[in-house]
């Protein structure tokens, strides 16, 4: 079994929205290997943590500091992300199984909570998110 994947709370959610587009060729090819393996594999395990993550490692907005850790540009905006959909999932630092976690999400999203998670977003307007949530269109 595979060691599980690193993620930020919120993005339970872009995993779900994401469509093939990306800041960069390199974050495009993250993302497609990444979600790829969590819309795929129905007992994939992830790790939330309440920062850096696997897609960060690809952000443009990430950079590496002295130490060697990476620091995100933005780290306030996505932190507060991270924080309403912790709190709407009920979800704290650990591992889960992808599904059970989106599965806790798309049951009970609403396209106005996912405006108050995500509405300053600047992906949200271009992206499947809410659809595809709002859906449980990525429940195995």
């Amino acid at each position: 079994m595979s060691a599980p994947i690193p993620l930020r709370p919120h993005h339970l959610l872009c995993t779900q929205g994401y469509s093939g587009h990306g800041y960069s060729k390199a974050y495009v090819a993250h993302m497609n290997e990444v979600t790829g393996r969590l819309r795929t594999d129905p007992d994939i395990l992830v790790r939330i943590v309440f920062g850096n993550d696997t897609l960060c490692s690809v952000c443009p907005h990430a950079s590496e500091t002295a130490e060697g850790l990476l620091r995100c540009d933005t780290e306030a905006k996505v932190r507060a992300f991270d924080e309403r959909t912790a709190a709407f999932a009920g979800i704290h630092e650990g591992i889960y199984r992808y599904q059970d976690l989106i599965q806790r999400i798309d049951r009970s999203m609403t396209p106005e909570k996912m405006d108050e998670i995500c509405g300053s977003c600047s992906w949200a307007k271009m992206s499947a998110c809410k659809a595809n949530v709002i859906s449980g269109r990525y429940l195995l």
